[in-house]
């Protein structure tokens, strides 16, 4: 069956991979990957290994074999050598004042019914209280936890 994605590597592409892969002071996964690349090559200087040796060879899963071609031919060289960023980067659930609710909730006695906060109940008076439309417990654990507060 014929590739879709063929690997060509050029001989700068070439040399580079075979340091990456030689000198050992990269990641496991650029080693491997670079591996995978320098494999898979179908150029004059490459070996042109089918999916399954490479497979066997270097003890990763077919679709990561294939993941790396499809990238390699899509996007280059450095898109498979370096990392991705963030898709999405995370952002700040609460603001300053949310936060200083929730800290002030904290250090305020606990319910009636109950010995102390929990984690869900703090989240879930902040809600009945309207300081935010929804807030998860987690959420809650971690602002505690970055103000050095903990309702336990």
């Amino acid at each position: 069956m014929r590739k879709i994605y063929a690997v060509t590597l050029n001989p700068e592409e070439r040399a580079s991979l075979e340091k990456v892969v030689s000198t050992g002071r990269t990641s496991a996964k650029r080693q491997t990957h670079g591996r995978i690349l320098l494999k898979a090559d179908v150029g004059l200087a490459g070996p042109g290994w089918t999916d399954e040796q490479i497979c066997t060879a270097l003890d990763v899963s077919p679709a990561t074999v294939a993941r790396v071609r499809k990238r390699f031919v899509e996007e280059g060289l450095e898109a498979v050598t370096h990392r991705r960023k963030a898709r999405r980067p995370s952002r700040c659930r609460l603001d300053g004042t949310q936060e200083a609710h929730l800290l002030a909730l904290a250090c305020s006695p606990a319910p009636e019914g109950h010995a102390r906060w929990t984690l869900r109940l703090l989240a879930d008076r902040m809600v009945v209280l309207e300081y935010v439309e929804s807030i998860s417990y987690e959420t809650v654990r971690s602002v505690l936890k970055k103000t050095s507060s903990s309702p336990i």
